[in-house]
């Protein structure tokens, strides 16, 4: 599945919503659905800054794809490492940079957060676009 074909499987799960309550609950059962990650990435390397609640990304290259797991204390904002990581898990790290996140605005994400959240969002973003550039440098001097 491509990036844009998962951004599109998640507006059209949140098109069914109209009351943002409906929609805050299923970003806290993503959160819940998450893989568990394991403690030992639960360290300060992988703490996302910018993010009011603690936000671990883990990143590992397999088979030139990567593959983020992810676990934060705030059950709305595990619900949106989770979003992300649904779209973007699993794709080249230049297929990482390429993509357009139009499903942020899309679902309305942006606007219903608080502005604390939308910051974190945002640094969730940069943080898996960060290991992307790095990856792709990789894969460029290999």
């Amino acid at each position: 599945m491509t990036i844009n074909e998962a951004q599109d499987e998640v507006i059209e799960e949140f098109a069914d919503l109209t009351d943002w309550m409906d929609k805050y609950q299923m970003l806290i059962d993503l959160g819940n659905d998450l893989s568990e990650l394991d403690e030992k990435y639960k360290n300060d390397s992988n703490l996302i800054d910018g993010c009011q609640s603690r936000v671990w990304l883990q990143c590992d290259y397999v088979d030139g794809q990567l593959i983020f797991t992810a676990d934060s204390d705030a059950l709305i904002t595990k619900g949106i490492i989770a979003l992300l990581i649904q779209v973007l898990s699993g794709h080249t790290p230049q297929e990482i940079l390429d993509a357009d996140l139009y499903f942020i605005d899309k679902i309305g994400l942006r606007q219903h957060l608080s502005p604390t959240r939308s910051n974190g969002l945002l640094s969730m973003v940069k943080q898996i676009k960060n290991y992307a550039i790095a990856y792709k440098a990789k894969e460029d001097n290999a």
